[in-house]
């Protein structure tokens, strides 16, 4: 009798990456990255991916998707597709299938990966996770902000995911609400998501300028970070340090919220190309700063994930528990 296929995959605005899930343990294989704007629809990627790979039809679809999922269903905000559980179980005459959100997705990952793939940011180092219950948080600036929480009971991990980057953000220093006060004229709400993200960094790029009186070029968050590398434009050096404390900011209130003692993960495109800024950062200041829970702050661990597809290995782990 022949393996199940398990088909997993990490959709976003642009990239969706499909590959093949192990059957007898959490992996995947034959990964293949698609631009969406290839395709009329995540069906027929699905169905090049397929014949690409030489596959036959999927017994399992685990897709991991960059939005909120309502009743098995992502409609994105820069990309023409809508992605539906039920289309694609009618489609492929199949009736395992599940969309994640993408974050819930990495969550799923991190009992997986090693720490190898794991760069500590600041003290206290991690430690291993303990095999019985922990709760840990996880997220990252990309497009937009991610943000989840990750709770283990004895065999079971339940996914805590919401829209916390939604949450309001709150400025903590006199710089900090110079730059809210100059985004609250651009903006009707300014959610911690205006400023941790890549258009995020633009905003508070935009807003120093604003607070210096300076007439700049708008540059793009790749470009802001080669100013800052390259030192020639002080802006943009503080664009990127305020960026990463404002980034430590939230990563500790989603682990008090969350009560994520056990560690916060830090995952994104952003960090993975630029781990030796972060380190460097008011990253681990931000995120201690807390008051009266200061001391509770300095004893959990914050990590970078340098694992290059978590989304997809947590929706092979996913798709691996749908076949049982």
């Amino acid at each position: 009798m022949s393996s199940p296929c398990l088909l997993v995959g990490d959709i976003g605005g642009t990239n969706a990456r499909f590959a093949l899930a192990s059957t007898d343990k959490p992996g995947f294989s034959n990964e293949i990255t698609l631009q969406c704007d290839d395709f009329e629809s995540a069906d027929a990627s699905i169905k090049h991916y397929l014949e690409q790979v030489e596959s036959g039809m999927p017994d399992v679809i685990c897709l991991a998707a960059a939005g909120p999922v309502v009743d098995q269903r992502v409609r994105f905000t820069n990309n023409h597709w809508l992605l539906d559980g039920e289309s694609l179980k009618r489609e492929f005459s199949i009736s395992k299938v599940l969309i994640l959100n993408d974050f819930e997705s990495i969550a799923y990952s991190m009992p997986f990966i090693d720490q190898d793939d794991l760069l500590p940011i600041g003290l206290p180092l991690p430690k291993p996770l303990k095999k019985d219950h922990y709760m840990l948080g996880v997220l990252g600036p990309g497009t937009g902000l991610g943000a989840v929480g990750l709770r283990k009971y004895g065999d079971t991990f339940i996914p805590i995911s919401g829209e916390a980057a939604h949450s309001g953000f709150a400025a903590e220093t006199a710089v900090q609400i110079e730059v809210l006060k100059k985004l609250r004229d651009r903006f009707d709400r300014v959610s911690c998501e205006r400023l941790v993200s890549g258009p995020g960094l633009e905003n508070i790029y935009w807003a120093l300028t604003q607070i210096h009186k300076e007439n700049r070029i708008h540059l793009s968050p790749a470009e802001i970070f080669k100013a800052a590398i390259d030192n020639t434009d002080m802006l943009a050096s503080e664009s990127v340090q305020l960026f990463f404390e404002v980034l430590g900011q939230v990563a500790g209130d989603l682990a008090l919220t969350l009560g994520a003692y056990d560690g916060i993960y830090i995952g994104g495109g952003i960090t993975q190309r630029y781990p030796e800024i972060v380190a460097n950062s008011l990253f681990r200041s931000g995120f201690e700063r807390k008051g009266r829970h200061r001391s509770l702050m300095e004893r959990i661990p914050t990590q970078l994930i340098m694992y290059k597809q978590p989304g997809l290995l947590g929706s092979a782990y996913c798709a691996l528990q749908l076949a049982d």
